[in-house]
């Protein structure tokens, strides 16, 4: 499901507000909501060290805005408020303190999943966007380097006789993913023998392996455990089979000045204190500032 939501940080806040559904709207998607600046978001650097040229900041803003991809479909990095609707979250932190150094109007254009999300960017239904790094989408995204580091894990019946990650590898197990997710690409390249089972998204991963009756679960560990904590007799194996580097992304077709621009951004987003002022806001834990690059 994909909600768009609208930012402008050129103007003070104000109460949110939705505008009316508009004819031809399809029932899935909400009319756009203008909301105000989270109140506690972590404070941006006051003397920035990113250069800014104007060609790169075209280079982002081909429509006017700056349009942000987002990814519900982990929790580490955003959320939506039961109530609001507003999605927060450490990737809502860093698109609206990048949209404030460009001076831009950000939109937020939100996903429920990995795949979604990238490929929204890939079509340029999107400017920007936090995914995990992976070779394929390499081949049409610029990535930064990482700014958060996420570990993937299995998680399998009480009763299974999967003890270790050399025991998943086996003819006769099926592994559900989160189609399009960092941890679908790898393990669809390191697997040889068990099969791959790919949920819709990665918040449906654990009800399709109960569901199913599947014989192991993957995916970042915080979802799993929050999963498992609902459901008896499952638990996690001991150790991670990836590190999941979280990094930021613009099409490769918006030229290397822009890629640079977006590094330089995360690199200082990382050495100031905010991406880690950021997780610690959310309350987020098994997620690590990634080192400097």
């Amino acid at each position: 499901m994909k909600r768009a939501f609208r930012l402008d940080v050129s103007k003070p806040a104000r109460p949110a507000t939705r505008s009316p559904r508009r004819p031809g709207d399809k029932l899935d998607i909400d009319a756009p909501l203008r909301v105000p600046r989270h109140p506690a978001a972590p404070t941006p650097p006051t003397s920035p060290l990113m250069p800014i040229a104007p060609s790169a900041v075209s280079a982002f803003t081909p429509t006017g805005k700056l349009r942000a991809s987002i990814n519900l479909g982990n929790p580490i990095l955003a959320n939506r408020d039961a109530a609001t609707g507003e999605p927060f979250g450490v990737s809502i932190d860093l698109a609206r303190a990048f949209a404030e150094r460009l001076s831009a109007e950000l939109e937020l254009v939100v996903f429920d999943a990995a795949g979604k999300s990238v490929q929204a960017l890939t079509e340029e239904r999107a400017d920007f966007g936090f995914f995990a790094v992976d070779p394929l989408r390499g081949e049409t995204v610029a990535f930064t380097a990482p700014y958060v580091l996420i570990e993937g894990f299995y998680l399998v019946p009480d009763a299974s006789p999967i003890r270790t990650n050399d025991d998943v590898d086996q003819p006769h197990n099926r592994v559900a993913v989160g189609k399009g997710s960092a941890y679908d690409l790898f393990l669809t390249r390191e697997l040889k023998s068990a099969q791959i089972v790919r949920a819709p998204t990665s918040p449906a991963v654990v009800p399709t392996f109960l569901e199913q009756r599947l014989e192991v679960a993957a995916g970042v560990k915080q979802q799993l455990e929050a999963d498992a904590a609902k459901t008896t007799g499952l638990r996690l194996l001991d150790e991670r089979f990836m590190v999941i580097r979280q990094a930021m992304g613009v099409p490769k077709s918006r030229g290397d000045a822009a890629a640079t621009m977006l590094n330089a951004f995360v690199e200082e987003m990382k050495a100031s204190g905010f991406v880690a002022d950021s997780l610690r806001r959310h309350g987020i834990t098994g997620a690590s500032v990634a080192p400097a690059a």
